[in-house]
């Protein structure tokens, strides 16, 4: 089997592989436009990308909630003297609230994910590199 034939092998079977096609757009001029590219994922940019996901997480954690106690307070103030403003109030910061933590949920999910996303992929790469490698020896032993 030769070199090529073993890598095509090896990349059909991988789970990193993975294949798009855009019918959307039309193919940019010499860039191939292939009716089965790979889709390929630039580290740096992931990282970036789970970076500004951990950064906007962490704001969001120590401003997103700096109104509660005020808001709190006002509700409980309006509703104790007879004003019905102060239960929708209330309604609004426990919103606020549930919609803040979700949304810290999904910053916290895609940092996370992108973290395991770069570790998993540079951890394939490295195993398909090593098979590979071996493969090669093999041909120089027969």
């Amino acid at each position: 089997m030769s070199f090529e034939q073993e890598w095509a092998s090896v990349r059909s079977t991988s789970t990193s592989t993975v294949s798009t096609r855009l019918n959307q757009l039309a193919p940019e001029p010499g860039g191939g436009g292939g009716g089965n590219a790979d889709l390929s994922v630039d580290q740096d940019k992931l990282g970036a990308i789970g970076s500004a996901a951990y950064a906007l997480h962490g704001r969001l954690l120590k401003d997103g909630d700096h109104a509660r106690t005020s808001t709190t307070e006002a509700a409980t103030d309006m509703s104790g003297h007879g004003f019905r403003t102060g239960s929708a109030m209330s309604t609004v910061q426990e919103r606020w609230g549930s919609q803040l933590r979700t949304l810290l949920d999904a910053c916290a999910n895609i940092s996370n994910h992108l973290d395991y996303s770069a570790a998993s992929h540079a951890k394939e790469e490295a195993d398909i590199q090593a098979a590979l490698a071996a493969s090669r020896i093999n041909e120089y032993f027969k």
